[in-house]
Formats: structure tokens, sequence, C-alpha cells
């Protein structure tokens, strides 16, 4: 019956359990039933529902909302993956991606966005590394029906350089009117996706951190945002150096530094924040509704933990993002749990007591509801009548993962799960991994493409002996 499913618009999603939301909150329900209908979901219904509808089983499975990652740079994964956790620093590769035609980046970018889905990522806040990135975001994503919010960086990456790693702020101040026309550069981009009125990709602006913008560019920045109405997409007090060089240059911390031009009216979803001022800005985060992106994956495998407790304590509404590296949504949700988990406990050992150790309900709720509420989009990051039918199934019988059996308690069972536990994922009611098997595409030609340009960026790697470095 699974099968069918494909060509239907109207069908029903039998759950082991599924997270249903309430309104106040959400609570796990034994074998609730999903009715989609055109997109939606039309009806939650009790396990003994009768319908004449194609069931998709899920009846050994987890139901939860789509995963919303809040802060993507979708092409960079594969090129980075697996070379850089030696030390390398992670640029050159990147910038290596400007050389590509549209066919090459295209083959990057879906490998990226397959490893997205297949995890169980239904919605990208993207901050595209280049115009050019951007625009392969939307043609893929609109090709397998992803919904998502593109945006460009600015500076992007092969400008960044200079300007994030200068000697001297004189270089940025003189690279101010380059960085207003590249700013115009993503209003037009966001201006264009605008009018093509696509149903599931929204335009956002993006700028790269407070340390690589002057007051001006950010006055030019606010206006754009007003221009459209949009969102704000930026890395706010990524590390030491960042709020170090905003304070010797506009005498305030890069929150404040937003907040004089305007730029916390939200919706605002900053990246990373581990400089941040806690005790001084949590107040204005929470108030202006900033949404902090944790990326638990952030700078490869194994680096050290962000500032997720202390979002949590002081109440700042907290995402979860993949950022480069991993793809893998339900990866890095386990991950915001241990390595927020660890972090806590080191800080509360050493006499911090202004830290919250986060839960898997915590974890759930960054990467689904409070993503999807910082958006204005009450209708995603639940499982409600009405909302829009975003939903993915994760098995919690299955070996590694579960114990042969329904568990009684099974939002833990994915403290031991990664993305190959997820079996049913769906987008606008569309199934994009089915019983799973990726169906938006034919994965291993996805694969086999990208791996071929893969080849080519590495020999161009050798060639300038990039592997020597560290």
């Amino acid at each position: 019956m699974s099968s069918e499913i494909l060509s239907k618009q109207s069908y029903a999603v039998q759950s082991g359990w599924a997270l249903i939301d309430h309104g106040q909150g959400s609570r796990l329900e034994r074998g609730a039933v999903l009715i989609i209908e055109n997109g939606c979901i039309s009806d939650i219904a009790p396990p003994e529902f009768d319908s004449s509808l194609p069931v998709l089983d899920a009846s050994s499975h987890l139901v939860l909302p789509g995963f919303i990652s809040a802060h993507t740079h979708v092409v960079a994964g594969v090129p980075t993956r697996g070379v850089i956790e030696g030390g390398r620093p992670y640029m050159r590769p990147l910038q290596l991606l400007d050389r590509l035609d549209e066919e090459d980046l295209d083959a990057l970018t879906a490998a990226n966005l397959a490893e997205i889905i297949r995890s169980g990522g239904t919605t990208q806040l993207e901050m595209s590394l280049s115009v050019e990135q951007a625009k392969s975001y939307v043609r893929v994503a609109s090709d397998w029906g992803v919904r998502g919010y593109p945006s460009i960086m600015v500076p992007a990456t092969n400008d960044l350089s200079r300007i994030w790693f200068r000697d001297n702020d004189q270089v940025l101040i003189d690279a101010a009117a380059e960085i207003r026309n590249w700013t115009s550069e993503g209003l037009d981009f966001a201006r264009q996706l605008l009018e093509q009125g696509s149903p599931l990709l929204s335009p956002m602006l993006a700028a790269h951190a407070t340390d690589t913008q002057t007051r001006d560019t950010l006055q030019a920045l606010k206006f754009a945002v007003d221009e459209l109405n949009i969102g704000l997409h930026i890395h706010i007090a990524q590390r030491t150096t960042e709020r170090d060089a905003v304070h010797r240059m506009w005498g305030c911390s890069p929150v404040r530094f937003l907040e004089s031009v305007g730029l916390l009216d939200g919706p605002v979803f900053g990246a990373h924040m581990t400089a941040v001022d806690w005790v001084n800005d949590a107040e204005l985060l929470r108030e202006r509704g900033v949404v902090y992106a944790h990326c638990p994956s952030a700078g490869g495998a194994g680096v050290s933990t962000q500032p997720y407790p202390e979002a949590l304590h002081y109440g700042v509404a907290s995402a979860i993002g993949l950022d480069t590296h991993s793809n893998d949504c339900l990866e890095n949700v386990k991950l915001a749990v241990i390595k927020g988990k660890v972090r806590a406990a080191a800080m509360i050992a050493d006499g911090r007591d202004d830290v919250k150790a986060p839960t898997i309900e915590d974890a759930i709720a960054s990467s689904s509801r409070v993503t999807a509420d910082g958006l204005g989009r009450s209708d995603l990051g639940r499982l409600s009548v009405g909302a829009r039918a975003d939903f993915i199934a994760i098995d919690i019988i299955g070996p590694l993962v579960g114990s042969g059996a329904l568990p009684p308690e099974p939002l833990n069972n994915l403290l031991y799960a990664n993305g190959t536990a997820v079996s049913h994922v769906a987008i606008d009611g569309e199934l994009k991994l089915l019983n799973g098997e990726f169906v938006a595409d034919d994965e291993d030609l996805v694969r086999s493409r990208a791996g071929r340009v893969m080849e080519r960026i590495w020999e161009a790697l050798e060639q300038e002996e990039w592997f020597k470095s560290q």
C-alpha cells in the first residue's frame, strides 16, 4: 500500500507514536492517525480510526514534524566533510566552488540536499555563500519540492577573507561601497524570488557577521529588509574576535550594533552566538524575538560546544541548524542534547548557574516549532490540524535505536539514532523518502554526479598542496 501513496493527494499516516501539538505545547500520542489532504493535516484521529484512504504504515515509528534547519550553507557540506578535521582551513575548498559551471554546482547542491532530506530535513534557512550557489539551491529545491528560505551571504566567500581576516580595520571601511553593492544583489535575488510566487521558497537577506559590516552597510541592509518585509539571517558574535572587533570599531556588543540600526526588529536568525554577552544582551534578544541558531556540528565533527545551555536558561528562542559540514538533521538534534549536557555540567562545575542542561524535548522543539514561530509560520513545525503536512517518521524499533518493540518513551530513543533511522519524509504531504528510499530523484545518479565533481576539486587541492596545510 505504501507505494500507492506516491500518487495520492489524500492518505492516512498510521503512527506508532506521534508528537501532536495542542496549541499550548506538544504531547506524545500512541497510535495517532494523521489524515493528509491536499498538502495539509486535515485531521488527527485515534488509533481505531477506520478509513478508506490509503495508509502509510508508520506503526513502528515515531512521527514528528519535519526538521527545520535554522542555518545552512547547503552546497558546502560535501566539499569540506572529511578533509578539514585535521585542522586544515575550510575556506579554500569553498572558494573552488565558484569555479564550477551551473551543472556541476547543481550536482553538489543536489547531493547535499538529498542528505538533508533523508535525515528528516524538510525546510532550510539557507545562507548561500555566493549568488550562483543561491540560484543553484533554488533550482534544485524547486525541482524536488523542498521548502526553503534562501539568502546570499554578504560578503560572499571569495570576497570574505580579505575583509574578515583583515590586519587593519581600514580594509573594512574601504570595502563599504562594495558591500552595499553586494547587498543590492541580494535584494535583487530576493525580489526576483518573490516575483516567482513559489509556494515553498521564500527569500531572506543575509549578512556574514557584524565584524564584516560597517554602520552604513548595516543601514543599507536594514533598508533592503524593510523594503521587502522579509527576514534577516546573520552570524552574530560567532567568535571572540568578532565581539572584540565590533567593540573596537563601534563601542558596543554585536547585538547592540545590530540594534543601533534597527536590525533586530525581526524575523532575525543569528547563528552560533559563541561570544554573546548573555548577562547584558539576553533580555534584548528575548524581547525582540531574535532566534539563536545553534549548530552542534559547526566547524566539523568533534569541535567545541556552543552556548545552547545559556540561551535556554535566559529564555532566548533557540533553534538548531546544520551549518556547513554535516547534513544529518537527526544527528544534530541528538548532538544538541549530548554536547549541551556536557557543556552545562562543565559550567556548573566551574561555578556557573546561568545554564540549563538541554533535554531531547528541548531539541525537538528547537528543530521544529521554535524555528517556525520565529518565521511567523504557525502552520509549520508542528503536527496539528491545519498545519502543512511536513512530517517525518523515525524507526524506533529497529537495531541500534530500538528494542524490537514499540518503546514506552520514544523520544529518548532518538539519543541513539541518526539520519539512517528516518524512513519517511513528506513536504506539503508529498513524500520525498518512502521506506528509506529517496524518491524525489535517482539517488545513485545524484551521488555519482557529485562524486565526479568532488574528484576534480580534490585534484585541484592536491595541485595546490592544500592537503599538506595544517
